[in-house]
C-alpha cells in the first residue's frame, strides 16, 4: 500500500494534536464534525482549518493518513528536526547531534525508526542500526 503524501505543515498539525493526547479517532471525529477551533489553543501559529481542507478532498485518504501513516512531500533540515520533536518528543543537542547536513546519534526504538523512515521525503537518507539512527540530506 502506498502512503498518502502530505505537506510538512499538515504533518506538524497532526503530530501537534497527537503529542497533546488527541487520538486519531478524536482527530477524525473533529474533522468530520468540522470542529477544529477547540485545537487552536494548542499552537497559536497553526490554522487547523487546513486539516479540514485536506479531509474535504477525500475523507478516506485522510483517515488513511491518520491510521496507516503518511509520507511528507518534502522535508527541510529544520523541518525534519521539528517533525522529530513533534512526533517523538526528541530534541537536538539533548537526544541527537546536528552537523551541517545531517542528524547523528538519534536514539530511536525500532517502531520509531520504522515510522520515521516511512514519513521522510526522498531527499533524506536514513540509516538505523542497534537503536541509533542518522539522517543525511541528499546533495
Amino acid at each position: 500500500m502506498e502512503l498518502q503524501k502530505i505537506t510538512l505543515m499538515d504533518a506538524y498539525m497532526i503530530e501537534t494534536l497527537r503529542s497533546n493526547g488527541i487520538s486519531n479517532q478524536e482527530i477524525l471525529a473533529g474533522i468530520k464534525e468540522g470542529n477544529v477551533d477547540v485545537w487552536q489553543n494548542l499552537h497559536e501559529h497553526f490554522d487547523f482549518k487546513e486539516l479540514l481542507k485536506l479531509a474535504e478532498h477525500d475523507i478516506e485518504d485522510f483517515q488513511s493518513i491518520l491510521l496507516d501513516g503518511y509520507k511528507v512531500k518534502y522535508v527541510t533540515f529544520k523541518g525534519l528536526q521539528n517533525l522529530i520533536k513533534f512526533r517523538f518528543g526528541i530534541e537536538a543537542d539533548k537526544d541527537y547531534q546536528l552537523t551541517e547536513t545531517s542528524i547523528e546519534n538519534l536514539k530511536l526504538t525500532e517502531e520509531q525508526a520504522n515510522t520515521l523512515k516511512q514519513m521522510i521525503s526522498q531527499n533524506w537518507i536514513f540509516h538505523w542500526e542497534g537503536g541509533i539512527g542518522s539522517l543525511t540530506h541528499k546533495q
